[in-house]
């Protein structure tokens, strides 16, 4: 069991700015099995607002600096952390977590399938 957390804001393609991961992706991940939800420095309505949007379920949303209290709440053989700053990789390694540049390295090993 993998859990997956996302920032959103220059991560996620519906953040400000834009990332590079996509909806479409994310969904890939529920999809597999994973757990999914975000963790960013948006107020949770606005996280689990976005995720309503689009129609994805996720099992959490939470403030990025609270990705420690995720860990313990969710068990699973490998967390990661998808994220585009500094703050993202330092909560992330914090936590417990792998952290994951939002970058195009990343796009092209989800979509040839190597993420997984």
């Amino acid at each position: 069991m993998k859990l997956l957390s996302f920032d959103i804001d220059g991560t996620l393609e519906v953040g400000d700015p834009p990332g590079l991961i996509t909806m479409d992706m994310v969904r890939q991940a529920k999809h597999l099995g994973c757990l999914i939800g975000s963790c960013s420095d948006r107020p949770l309505s606005d996280q689990r607002r976005i995720w309503e949007m689009h129609h994805i379920i996720v099992d959490f949303t939470v403030l990025k600096h609270r990705l420690a209290e995720l860990k313990a709440q969710f068990q699973a053989d490998i967390y990661y952390h998808f994220g585009d700053t500094d703050m993202d990789h330092f909560y992330a390694r914090q936590a417990g977590f792998h952290f994951v540049k939002a970058d195009a390295t990343v796009r092209q090993a989800w979509d040839s399938a190597g993420f997984f």
